[in-house]
């Protein structure tokens, strides 16, 4: 970042917003200038061809006016005195004659977890595109089955700043870069696809070496390559291995959404007020990161100017705490946990995760393996989604093996793993010691907003889980 700041850059400065806020929030609890600049790049080359290319850049601040549970929110493309005035007194209506006091600002924050680098500026259009171009030309030529190889690259540069009363504020500049390759081969007339991906907060440097792309690749046709021998996935209640990293995504969604702040708060989680219950298995331990560095669900500061951290959400099986921002923190009488996380300046904060792992154990993960009588092995997955009000949620399997007396068997296609979260966590019988994170193709959907996150776990085994499939 320069040694300007954002708001002096390209709008009235610091001075004068904090004396717009400081209208605002008078008899207000909390609130706060939320200032971004984004530039951002795409490229997708497709079926031979570079399929599209586009660039774009905006800026725009938001204005939040918080009063107990109520908040005002308003929006801008544009930031300037007389935009930040409208947004101000449109947000002012949430404290309608209710008088609070006005909460403390979060500590100032100096730490940054990752480089201050820009994507969309380096490397230049054509090395880019060649780049797509390349991995094309190489998938076709490594297997002959291959039909079809989809390439995409992204890139992005977010500038924030968070101004508080009184015009103190922090200022952060997040990158983000994703590299995805897939792949789709072709015998006998069967057609399967394969994918994989990885990406973080940093330049794309690290992920267009040819020793990186050329893993990815591999990786995307040998799941290919394993689809096109998959059978009809079966069906019903049977023992379920899960392998490390992202298959994480499965306690992203059966779990950690349930742990968000404001779900307990509300009293809608199925978790709301067992803090200190017995709500897992033994040896189950699940944290919330948002301090490893260059990975892509981490923040130097949330989107309140809270500072992120390791927040321990269940010890050896057992409810400790949940992830807050502001707003939930403050009506709970905790503290928040730098979990306060926005799409853009459009929208208002809330409790969201960032990078969410379980904890490794000390099991051998083959032998995890070994102990299924009769089972499936889900090493890959792709979508999920959970209620968060009973637990129950759903998932796709992208890749994953039959099991039959510690044997593995045939690639299964078409599984998907159902079950009520509370009841699967405590299902798990071993827990091994190959804990890993995803690659960072992570993003998390809530209430219409989408941020990039980070999952990992280790190996586990599940005793009890519904698999729905062809049934055999």
């Amino acid at each position: 970042m320069s040694d300007r700041s954002l708001i002096e850059e390209i709008g009235p400065g610091i001075s004068k917003a904090a004396e717009i806020l400081d209208e605002a929030l008078a008899g207000a609890d909390d609130g706060e200038i939320f200032v971004e600049s984004v530039r951002s790049e795409s490229f997708l080359f497709d079926d031979g061809r570079l399929k599209s290319a586009s660039y774009d850049s905006g800026q725009g601040f938001g204005l939040r006016v918080v009063s107990g549970e109520t908040t005002g929110y308003a929006h801008a493309s544009e930031v300037s005195e007389a935009a930040l005035r409208r947004a101000a007194s449109a947000a002012s209506a949430a404290k309608r004659g209710r008088a609070g006091t006005l909460a403390l600002g979060p500590t100032p924050v100096n730490r940054r977890l990752y480089a201050d680098v820009d994507p969309t500026a380096s490397p230049d259009f054509v090395t880019k595109t060649g780049l797509l171009a390349e991995i094309d030309a190489w998938c076709r030529a490594r297997d002959p089955r291959v039909v079809q190889v989809s390439v995409s690259l992204a890139g992005s540069r977010t500038a924030v700043e968070i101004i508080r009363p009184g015009g103190a504020s922090v200022a952060d500049a997040r990158p983000l870069v994703r590299l995805n390759i897939s792949v789709t081969m072709e015998k006998d007339g069967r057609r399967e696809a394969g994918s994989a991906g990885a990406g973080g907060r940093a330049a794309y440097d690290e992920w267009i070496q040819p020793d990186r792309w050329k893993a990815l690749a591999e990786r995307a046709l040998r799941k290919a390559e394993i689809n096109l021998a998959a059978v009809p996935a079966p069906a019903g209640e049977m023992e379920g291995a899960l392998g490390p990293g992202w298959p994480g995504a499965q306690l992203h969604e059966a779990v950690g959404h349930g742990l968000e702040g404001d779900f307990n708060r509300k009293g809608s989680s199925i978790y709301s007020g067992k803090i200190g219950e017995q709500v897992m298995a033994k040896g189950v331990t699940i944290v919330d990161d948002g301090t490893i560095a260059n990975r892509r669900g981490s923040l130097s500061f949330d989107d309140e100017g809270t500072e992120t951290q390791r927040t321990v959400l269940v010890e050896d099986g057992r409810l400790v705490g949940y992830m807050q921002d502001r707003l939930n923190s403050r009506l709970m009488g905790v503290k928040a946990t730098g979990n306060g996380r926005r799409e853009s300046y459009a929208n208002s904060p809330m409790p969201r995760m960032t990078n969410t792992v379980m904890l490794g154990g000390d099991a051998d993960p083959e032998e995890i393996v070994r102990s299924i009588k009769k089972g499936i092995w889900a090493v890959d997955f792709g979508g999920g989604q959970v209620d968060i009000t009973n637990g129950q949620f759903v998932f796709q399997c992208t890749e994953a093996y039959l099991v039959e007396n510690g044997k593995v068997g045939a690639p299964v296609k078409n599984a998907t793993l159902i079950g009520h979260g509370p009841t699967v966590m405590n299902n798990i019988s071993m827990i091994g010691n190959d804990f890993a994170m995803d690659d960072g193709v992570g993003t998390c959907g809530k209430a219409g907003q989408s941020v990039p996150v980070g999952v990992g776990q280790p190996s586990i085994k599940i005793d009890s889980i519904t698999v729905g499939g062809a049934g055999i």
